[in-house]
């Protein structure tokens, strides 16, 4: 295989953000991403302290999503959203950017709103991924093309701290013509232009759209250092029924799905 086990499980965050989500099925996904050895679990506030308590010793890090799932709260809510669940123990934070704003080109307060969840977050030991939601970004905004203004969100974000910049939420859905809801999530175009956006010192992470061990690949290909997913077991143990094959797994000829976690 061209890649090891443990880098692309260590390129995981277990998505556990589903609306629905039981006491339960935390618990288990906690589990799971222990026994699979991911980077972490990403999950909503509330459950921070018990994830906190089931991943102690692991190895498997605690996220927590802020302004989760569309960016509209004020800034000190988010700043204290932070802090709250950095006190009940995650080291990583995935907040949405303000998309309003940004489509209305209100620079100076998006860059305001990462900066604040940024500098609470490091303050207290935390890195920080921001989502920018590019499914809401298509039809570009402030007078810029969608790619320009996607440029210029992640210059804004590494100008504010921040040490990922991520794709989606993975519930970015957006009214299609026929009246229904869909959404693409990460797509190849984006972390190729997130990619060359950011200096190295800021990372990518994709979300939504990757449901498959090509398309985990693929993204790693991109440059893309993180991922979000649902379906950890079957990109992982696919992997496993690979290598027990004999398969080499070269250079990924997969692409990115279309929808979401």
């Amino acid at each position: 295989m061209k890649y090891r086990f443990e880098e692309l499980a260590g390129m995981i965050d277990h998505s556990l953000l589903h609306p629905t989500m039981t006491d339960r099925e935390l618990e288990e996904g906690c589990r799971l991403a222990v026994r699979y050895g991911v980077a972490s679990v990403c999950i909503k506030p509330y459950a921070v302290r018990v994830a906190a308590e089931l991943l102690r010793g692991s190895g498997v890090r605690v996220g927590a999503v802020i302004g989760f799932p569309h960016g509209s709260a004020c800034t000190e809510s988010k700043r204290y959203e932070t802090q709250l669940a950095c006190q009940d123990g995650a080291v990583e934070i995935d907040m949405v950017i303000n998309v309003g704003k940004a489509l209305s080109g209100d620079w100076e307060y998006v860059e305001r709103d990462v900066r604040a969840v940024c500098d609470e977050a490091h303050g207290r030991g935390a890195v920080v991924k921001v989502i920018l939601e590019n499914d809401f970004l298509s039809g570009g905004g402030a007078g810029l093309t969608s790619d320009v203004l996607k440029e210029k969100l992640c210059q804004i974000c590494e100008r504010a701290g921040a040490d990922w910049v991520k794709t989606s939420t993975g519930y970015g859905f957006v009214k299609q013509p026929g009246g229904g809801y869909d959404y693409k999530g990460a797509t190849e175009h984006d972390l190729a232009l997130m990619r060359r956006s950011c200096s190295e010192k800021v990372q990518v992470k994709a979300a939504g759209g990757v449901r498959d061990l090509d398309g985990l690949m693929r993204v790693r290909e991109l440059g893309a250092s993180r991922c979000g997913a649902s379906a950890t077991a079957a990109l992982l143990d696919e992997y496993r029924r690979r290598e027990s094959a004999g398969e080499s797994g070269g250079a990924s000829t997969g692409r990115l799905g279309d929808g979401g976690y």
